[in-house]
């Protein structure tokens, strides 16, 4: 597999080798994790579609939204996964947006998913168990979930396939009959996976906030938050363990890591203990720390949170639900952090206020912490680590059972390796190829498609092309004026959306499939304007350059899409100021939810029907 992900747009081989890196460790705790998983994914399975008894699953299901546009979409396509069936029922779900303005990032949407739930059922909701996941982003740096959501974004197994929520649903299915009322607060991009004792249980029982913690390198630490864990004097190793925090640490360098007594120094771990998972390898002689994923507050911490956010009235800040509220925990927290904002993307005014408001309001607050050694956390946030863990990733493989091939027609070919490709739910004709690393999701391939190495294909419809290497493309349905309309992003995985410049003069700085966007424009025969670009104008990106043609349908809006990604490779000319054009951000607006939805359901069905046909035939 080297010789495929290592070549190619510069930067995305030492990102794959690290995430190699990341899964070194798989060969070794792989079996009991393998079975614990699977244990929930049947337990689960058995809850789809079927009334819950009481105690026995969540209260409440709350997804976070960013905008009225995003709300709406995942209104509509949890409420498709309750009429099919696919999630248990007698549950209370909920879609809970931010309010307009200002991005008050996951913290803020904590605050206002408690005044939701306030509003909703009053005081019956201090009797409730409550997962609230966080999935308001705009998925950036993975544009195939942008429109339909993180949460909603698919994976390569189930029938009818599993989704990240059904996932998340089906890794904490252990969790609520042993938790007091309480929220549970997670993201929509990471996966959790554990095993303890056969006769053991995850608690949420006390007071306070109680989190999950796994063995990680001291690299990984600086990207995650790092919990300095009181002392203490227990010679056996276990799976599981009930430990009190001092302090958090959000994303400190390795010397703070020292400095504030984190590091652990092996003991009575060996190689096996550590599951791997996104932490690289640890070596029997290597130090560690415990890192965060999700957290849990009790009734009490919530009203309190809540008693403050309707005494502020508005956030006009980012707050962070791990940085803002975590730090502000344990015996030994110190008000410090509230004036360090290296790692916030956007400095506002009020932030470091909003901070020490929330450090006071939390101080002497209880941080539990569930120490799972025998864990691994998984992040599927961007196109490179969704491509190395749905094609190359054999551990996570392993344990949840991932398929290469996950219901779809695709009649086997000598030119497709099919364990180092991901097909899902997708329809390709017996004559077209798809080469390694590469992830085809909700498509039709004709007979006259070449795919190239590490490409993402999502939601579209290829009848004869040829797609180089590192390529993504995504199709969407619009809805403008009352028509139906198609738009079909294509662009490079390794480009960066989220890269910013002020001025006009400055994009060309930007890169489109690792060429100047500059040069790009005069390929496409695109005059620089303000105009070129969608929103506000304060930050001028490929996300909201206006440069991918609108057309009457699917499969010509990729053919067009797919000529402008040509002409750019080869240096050919290819005008676009004859077609209506569109940013990525303008496509979110205009997006038609529910014809994208019919989409994959019409893929559905004639997989199923192709299914029945071939048992007819074989029986």
């Amino acid at each position: 597999m080297r010789h495929v992900l290592d070549g190619g747009i510069p930067g995305f081989s030492a990102a794959v080798g690290e995430l190699k890196l990341m899964a070194a460790a798989s060969s070794f705790p792989g079996v009991s994790l393998r079975e614990a998983t699977q244990r929930k994914l049947q337990r689960f399975s058995e809850l789809r579609g079927k009334p819950v008894a009481a105690g026995e699953f969540w209260d409440i299901v709350a997804i976070t939204a960013a905008d009225k546009k995003q709300e709406l979409a995942y209104k509509q396509q949890l409420s498709e996964k309750l009429k099919k069936k696919e999630l248990p029922l007698g549950v209370q779900y909920h879609v809970f947006v931010d309010p307009a303005g200002a991005k008050i990032g996951n913290g803020g949407s904590t605050l206002c998913s408690l005044q939701s739930l306030e509003k909703l059922y009053g005081d019956r909701w201090n009797s409730f168990t409550i997962l609230l996941i966080h999935s308001g982003g705009y998925s950036q740096r993975l544009p195939n979930a942008s429109a339909l959501g993180k949460i909603f974004t698919a994976l390569p197994f189930g029938n009818p396939i599993y989704q990240m929520l059904e996932l998340k649903l089906a890794m904490y299915i252990d969790f609520p009959s042993h938790m007091k009322p309480g929220i549970l607060v997670t993201c929509a991009d990471d996966i959790e996976l554990y095993s303890i004792g056969e006769s053991e249980f995850i608690r949420f029982d006390k007071p306070g906030f109680t989190a999950l913690a796994h063995p990680s390198s001291l690299t990984v630490g600086t990207t995650h938050g790092v919990f300095v864990l009181e002392h203490f004097n227990c010679s056996l190793y276990r799976d599981l363990e009930y430990r009190c925090c001092h302090r958090f640490l959000h994303k400190p360098s390795i010397e703070k890591m020292h400095q504030f007594d984190a590091v652990c120094r092996p003991g009575n771990f060996s190689q096996q203990d550590f599951a791997g998972g996104d932490n690289p390898f640890l070596k029997l002689d290597t130090e560690y720390v415990y890192t965060d994923s999700l957290f849990y507050m009790d009734h009490k911490s919530a009203k309190k949170l809540l008693a403050f956010y309707e005494k502020i009235g508005k956030l006009n800040c980012e707050i962070d639900a791990y940085g803002d509220f975590l730090q502000a925990l344990g015996p030994g927290a110190t008000v410090e952090y509230t004036r360090n904002t290296s790692n916030v993307t956007k400095e506002e005014s009020e932030l470091v206020d909003m901070r020490q408001r929330i450090f006071h309001l939390l101080k002497g607050t209880s941080l539990n912490v569930v120490v799972l050694n025998n864990s691994k956390f998984y992040h599927i946030g961007t196109t490179e680590e969704y491509l190395f863990h749905f094609t190359s990733d054999s551990s996570l493989k392993s344990e949840l059972g991932l398929q290469s091939i996950a219901f779809s027609i695709f009649p086997a070919i000598p030119e497709c390796p099919s364990n180092r490709i991901c097909i899902i739910q997708s329809i390709l004709d017996s004559r077209c190829s798809v080469a390694p690393g590469s992830v085809v999701e909700y498509s039709r391939l004709g007979p006259d498609v070449s795919i190239g190495e590490n490409c993402i294909i999502s939601g579209s419809f290829i009848i004869t092309a040829v797609l180089p290497a590192y390529c993504f493309v995504c199709s969407l349905s619009l809805k403008m004026s009352g028509h139906l309309k198609y738009s079909t992003m294509a662009f490079g995985v390794k480009d960066n959306l989220k890269k910013t410049v002020k001025t006009l003069s400055d994009i060309k700085l930007l890169q489109f499939f690792g060429v100047c966007f500059l040069s790009c424009l005069d390929i496409w025969n695109l005059k620089v304007t303000e105009e070129l670009f969608s929103g506000n104008k304060t930050g001028l990106s490929l996300w909201n350059a206006r440069i991918f043609p609108l057309c009457s349908s699917l499969s010509d809006s990729v053919t067009t899409s797919l000529k402008m990604l040509n002409a750019v490779q080869n240096k050919l000319t290819f005008s676009l100021k004859s077609y209506k054009l569109l940013s990525i951000e303008e496509m979110l607006v205009y997006k038609d939810v529910e014809d994208m939805i019919t989409y994959r359901e019409q893929i559905f069905l004639e997989i199923t029907s192709n299914r029945k046909q071939s048992d007819l035939e074989t029986s």
